[in-house]
Formats: C-alpha cells, structure tokens, sequence
C-alpha cells in the first residue's frame, strides 16, 4: 500500500445542480499530485517522491518547464460512477494507465507505475466521495495528466515530471439534449500524421483540432469526422471518439495503425461485439465507401465511442456542404444496445463478466 497524505480543503466548494454539470466545467476541492525528481541525498537518482492529495489550486511550474515550450504533456479521462447500488466504481483504470505509459514512451516521458496511478484514483475518489454523482446518467470525471517540469530552453525530454488528477462532475458531453448528433466531414484540415503522435493522448493533437472543430460547430455541427493525412479519403476519428459504422449488414472500424488513439470505449465495444457473435470488421474505411453506402441505402449506423460521451449516434454527415442522412436520422438499435450494455456494467446493474470495473470502498 502507497503512502498517500491527504491535506483537507478548507474552503469546500459548493456542488451544482446536476442540470447544469454540462461537461468539465466545475472542478471538485482537491487534486491528486506527485513528482517524478531527484531524492534528497540520493545525488541524481529521480524516483515518485511525495505523492499527496491536496485542495485544488495552481500548480507551481518554472517558466522555463519544457511543457510550456515544448508540449511534453498527455492525459488520460475515465470516470467514476456510483451505481444504483450506492458503490462507486472506475472502469477499467487498467487500460489508461497503459495508454499512459504508451504515450509517455512516444514523449520521452516518465509515465507512473500501475499501482501508484491507480491507488492515486482511488485515494482521490474516497477524498471527493460527495463530489461523485448519484443521479443518474451522471458521473466523476477524471483528468490524470502528466507533463514535464524541467526548466531548460535545449531541445531534448525533461527529466522531471508532475503527475497529477483533478475531477469533474459530469452529465452530458454534448449538452444538446439530443439523442444523436450531426457530424461535418473535414476535408481541409487534419488530426494526425502518419509516424506522428496520434495514438498518443497528448494535447497537441487536440489543438490541432480545435479551429476544424470551431468551424464545424459555427455551421451547426457538433463535431467533425476527420479522414487521413495522406490521401484525404480514410476515415479515422469522430471528433474525439473513436468511429463505428454499420453498413450493408456489417460493423466496420478503422484500423488502429498509428493515427488513430486506442480508445478504452473501443476495445469495449469491440469484446461486446465479439461475444454476441457480431465481431467488428477493423479496416480502412474510405470516404467513397461511405458515400456509396449511403446512396444505395445501406448506411445503416454510425456512433462514436468514448469516454466522455460512451456511444454516440451519429444522424447525418455534411459532405462538402450535402447532407447525408443516416438510416431513419434516428438512435440505431446497434448504438441502444452498446450504450445500455457499456452503462448496465458501468453503474453496477448487471455482472461485470469481464472484470471491468475497479469497485471503490467509500466510507
């Protein structure tokens, strides 16, 4: 067991109404830190010193941290949720802790071992406890993120890091109290690059995203599909998500070869599928494709998975300014299904068969 010392808020923030969580927008009294540096008196030798939950408030990094000019940062988001049952439970911490380290590896970064990330998450869930949502179809999220703190100007990884988790009440992603969403095709800009760092939860990707996703929504799109770097034909993510579609009887999803981010929603679904005996094709999917599908009536589905939203159908795509509706425009029975089976295991109401969720003991 890690020694974790816990400093108390003073100044306890007053929890919103769950109508008006919307989707990180309040931050709960602590955050969960540690550092990766030099022990005192072991010369140069750097281990995980102090690991601490404390109340919330600004990190203190040199402005000379290769974080601020280099970008040597990634995170992580799962969610706790308390079941029906009054427990509170992650969903597979595992997986985002191995994202983690795959990405700090990509980084040049030193990522936290399994068990002191997450007997940080559970630590930091016992000290937000009241900040975990009971109502339903809501839920605590959290940010686990990592990122350089050694002060230089040399090109060249940090060889400090701070890690550390902050929380959110959450309700729905989108906030649009819509069972589906419309999605813009992006055939200008793109996310990620081949040999680049787009399977890595780093938020260079997601600034590279942000003035297509801007756009979108400026049109009245809630996100975009964006396509490959290469050839501009691909399709490889949702927005945020990872992408599924359900044509001419199938269930197809892109590849993960690099571009794309191994999403934890995924690797879910994609088991789900696979024990009712409808595994998931995973291929390239070109644009055209989609398009043909859909003209001769067989586009029968498309959702994103992920965190933050689970599953989310997908109604209509803008293609070059046309819209192309999706089946009936309405939530598909492939969609319904994975989201009640994802949050029947989730909040606890059916058997977790495969040993997904980390119950929490909240005294």
């Amino acid at each position: 067991m890690i020694q974790i010392s816990i400093e108390k808020t003073k100044n306890s923030k007053t929890i919103p109404p769950s109508k008006d969580f919307g989707f990180g927008r309040h931050f709960s009294d602590h955050m969960a830190i540690v550092e990766f540096a030099k022990t005192a008196g072991q010369g140069e030798v750097r281990n995980w010193i102090a690991p601490r939950i404390v109340p919330y408030g600004p990190l203190a990094i040199d402005p000379g941290a290769s974080v601020l000019h280099y970008g040597q940062e990634l995170f992580e988001g799962l969610k706790a949720y308390r079941g029906d049952d009054g427990k509170v439970r992650l969903f597979r911490p595992e997986m985002n802790w191995k994202r983690m380290q795959n990405g700090a590896a990509r980084l040049c970064m030193k990522a936290p071992p399994l068990d002191l990330f997450c007997e940080m998450l559970v630590a930091f869930c016992k000290t937000e406890s009241r900040w975990i949502p009971r109502e339903s179809n809501c839920a605590f999220y959290l940010r686990p993120t990592l990122i350089g703190t050694e002060a230089f100007l040399g090109v060249r990884p940090s060889q400090d890091y701070t890690f550390y988790v902050i929380g959110s009440p959450v309700g729905s992603y989108y906030g649009e109290g819509a069972d589906t969403v419309k999605i813009k095709v992006e055939t200008d800009f793109v996310r990620a690059a081949p040999g680049g760092i787009g399977a890595a939860k780093t938020g260079g990707n997601y600034a590279a995203s942000l003035k297509a996703a801007l756009e979108a929504k400026n049109e009245g799109y809630a996100q975009v599909l964006w396509l490959d770097a290469t050839h501009r034909r691909y399709i490889e993510e949702v927005g945020t998500m990872n992408v599924f579609f359900k044509m001419d009887g199938k269930i197809v999803t892109p590849p993960l070869d690099g571009t794309i981010l191994p999403g934890v929603t995924r690797d879910s679904v994609l088991q789900i599928l696979d024990s009712e005996g409808t595994p998931a094709e995973q291929r390239p999917i070109s644009l055209d494709e989609i398009k043909d599908a859909a003209t001769r009536g067989t586009l029968e589905e498309v959702f994103g998975t992920g965190t933050a939203a689970s599953i989310s159908p997908v109604d209509s795509l803008g293609i070059n300014g046309e819209k192309v509706v999706i089946g009936d425009g309405r939530v598909g029975p492939v969609s319904a299904k994975l989201l009640k089976r994802l949050t029947d295991i989730q909040y606890g109401r059916v058997e977790d068969q495969w040993g997904w969720t980390l119950p929490i003991e909240i005294s």
